[in-house]
């Protein structure tokens, strides 16, 4: 009896949280770029937040999703980077210290555009379009995350692609760790974009594009 209930328990589990991830992988299939040449371009790139260090620089994760950014801007393929993360409290400042590591790596600080409130990617991909007016864009963060980026946006009426950034190697157990985080929060964003619909924090719309831009 046990047996049973620990197999039903399994293919439950398989279930709730493999389901979505079919979901979202469908949605990013042929969307995904490793180089920057290969990526169709696109007006803007949105950069996901990715936490600080004690000393309020990115940390290596970020670093490497600016970097990617800056890779496409340089390339040619965006012209604008909204850099989107979190900044409820005063001494945690992603995206001032995401602006500050770009404009580093030579991006000039009229190219830069802040979203102080993309605390989750749900609602990055949703101020993307109604505070920042984007349609299209080129997501950037690692490959991990990018199958649930492009679904959350997509569901969210934006056209995107994804360009991985995944400029180094990685810590072995931060990628498992990252991996089986991403089973729930897939599940999570599955239910926000079909079927609960959250409000994020809102405000006056900053098209980061005027009309005949």
């Amino acid at each position: 009896m046990i047996l049973k209930l620990l197999l039903l328990a399994l293919i439950l589990a398989i279930l709730v949280f493999g389901i979505p991830r079919l979901i979202t992988a469908a949605a990013a299939k042929g969307r995904i770029f490793q180089a920057a040449d290969d990526v169709p371009p696109s007006r803007a790139a949105i950069v996901f937040g990715a936490g600080l260090l004690h000393d309020g620089t990115p940390s290596p994760v970020l670093k490497d999703r600016v970097t990617a950014a800056v890779l496409l801007y340089q390339a040619g393929k965006v012209e604008k980077l909204l850099m989107s993360g979190d900044n409820r409290f005063i001494d945690y400042n992603e995206p001032a210290a995401m602006k500050t590591y770009a404009i580093g790596l030579g991006v000039p600080e009229e190219d830069i555009v802040l979203d102080y409130a993309g605390r989750r990617t749900y609602d990055t991909c949703y101020r993307a379009r109604e505070i920042f007016g984007l349609q299209d864009a080129i997501l950037v963060t690692q490959r991990y995350h990018l199958p649930r980026a492009l679904f959350t946006c997509r569901g969210l009426g934006l056209t995107v692609n994804g360009f991985a950034a995944d400029l180094r190697i990685y810590n072995s157990h931060s990628l498992r760790f990252w991996s089986l985080r991403e089973l729930p929060a897939t599940l999570v964003a599955v239910w926000q974009v079909w079927i609960s619909h959250p409000l994020p924090v809102l405000g006056d719309p900053e098209p980061i594009f005027k009309i005949g831009d």
